[in-house]
């Protein structure tokens, strides 16, 4: 049996991992449902779901057997030299649910993550539409390869010793309401960041934009959801100047919002959508999934992944999407994230370093703050409650565009007595931190 300190030792040595500040300390063993273990038999609960990962849970069997009963009949042979029936199968399911603009039916490109479900859609908007123009979100994440990293909205992400990156790339205000770019309180801002689009198009580009592309809750960047009517606006001004609309589903789709894709919360179509994250419940694998006149774009030769649409993650995520529609995942996590935001809001009552509670189903974002009024992030002091929670058996995530939000992102079959022994550890955490 290996000790936790040979594997870090080992991790250190052989592994780059200076991509982040800091690995956690915590050598995995094994994981159930919301629950991890580590090799000294410690147990964690998982409110973080490796980064909005497992949805329906660690090892669900069904998608474990799911995956096994694939893999003793083909692991791999593929999919774009021949002919794999459970990547078929997917396909045709995802048509089914996945939802886009006419004209129809959807088809998808499969991947293994999601910054190459995103580079296919930014490669299938400028084949489509001739134009090479984007416009992205400040605070917006949609991956690190060089073309994900190019409609990036975070000058933390974009280090100028990677660039130059691609040209053509404008940057619209977020829809981030409790640090309003303009200085409004919603609802009584006339959704300024999603009419100040129409000024980017008219002043901030060459009138030759492929795609606008977003996340229906921008997740890296904190956590923060669209209001209701914005992404309406948007599209209104998107198809008034012949632009697609691309949405970022990779860390928000299946089930983590409270639907089974975030963008159903605002009702609208959009003409691409990428997936990756939540799909297989783990099995890597991604999805861009379009219009069925945007797929026709591709000419041979222009795209394509040796592992996209493996057929063991092929299988799992079939297995994972059967249970999520069987079992109602999507209608359960906005039970347990509506919960889990009031008694997260009757904290921010009692602790004043909470600014901000936001967040749809089990995505949750707590914004810390050393003062209420000038919303001074509290960097060092989110570190301090993550680590605190680790070392009292609750694991969370923090980050954000300012370094000062707590993210909350738990499988989506967390139970409520696993969330109330939750909160009362974070509470305890806070309440040390203060």
């Amino acid at each position: 049996m290996f000790k936790s300190s040979e594997i870090i030792g080992k991790a250190e040595k052989y592994l780059i991992t200076s991509m982040v500040k800091k690995i956690e300390p915590v050598v995995i063993s094994e994981a159930s449902g919301a629950l991890i273990r580590d090799v000294d038999g410690r147990e964690y609960i998982d409110c973080f779901a490796g980064i909005s990962v497992v949805n329906l849970g660690h090892c669900h069997p069904e998608v474990v057997e799911a995956a096994f009963s694939q893999a003793r009949k083909l692991v791999h042979a593929c999919t774009y030299v021949y002919y794999i029936p459970v990547v078929a199968e997917l396909a045709e399911r995802l048509a089914q649910l996945v939802p886009i603009a006419p004209p129809g039916p959807p088809k998808t490109f499969f991947g293994n993550s999601g910054a190459e479900a995103n580079e296919c859609a930014l490669k299938l908007a400028r084949k489509f539409t001739k134009k090479y123009e984007f416009i992205a979100l400040m605070c917006s994440f949609h991956g690190r390869t060089l073309g994900t990293l190019s409609v990036t909205g975070q000058s933390g992400r974009r280090r100028y010793d990677m660039g130059p990156y691609l040209p053509g790339v404008s940057f619209a205000f977020p829809p981030y309401c409790y640090r309003c770019p303009f200085g409004r309180a919603y609802p009584d801002c006339d959704l300024l960041c999603a009419r100040s689009i129409r000024d980017v198009i008219e002043y901030s580009t060459g009138k030759g934009v492929a795609a606008f592309i977003a996340e229906p809750v921008l997740g890296e960047g904190g956590i923060i959801p669209a209001p209701p009517e914005y992404f309406k606006i948007v599209k209104e001004i998107l198809d008034e100047y012949g632009i697609l609309l691309i949405i970022d589903e990779v860390q928000t789709g299946f089930g983590r919002t409270g639907k089974l894709f975030a963008i159903e919360h605002y009702g609208v179509k959009p003409d691409i959508v990428t997936m990756a994250k939540g799909i297989a419940d783990g099995f890597p694998i991604s999805a861009c999934t379009v219009r069925g006149d945007i797929g026709e774009a591709f000419e041979p030769g222009d795209h394509l992944s040796t592992f996209g649409g493996n057929p063991v993650s092929a299988a799992a995520a079939l297995a994972n999407i059967n249970v999520m529609l069987r079992e109602g995942i999507s209608e359960k996590a906005a039970v347990k994230g509506e919960y889990f935001m009031k008694r997260l809001n009757e904290l921010k009552e009692r602790y004043r370093i909470i600014g901000d509670v936001r967040g749809k189903g089990l995505m949750i974002g707590v914004e810390l703050v050393r003062d209420q009024v000038k919303k001074t992030p509290a960097v060092d002091e989110a570190g301090r409650v993550r680590d605190l929670c680790r070392e009292r058996g609750l694991l969370i995530g923090s980050g954000g565009v300012k370094g000062n939000v707590l993210r909350i992102q738990p499988p989506l079959v967390i139970t409520m007595e696993q969330i109330d022994k939750a909160l009362s550890i974070l509470e305890s955490a806070i309440r040390e931190v203060c």
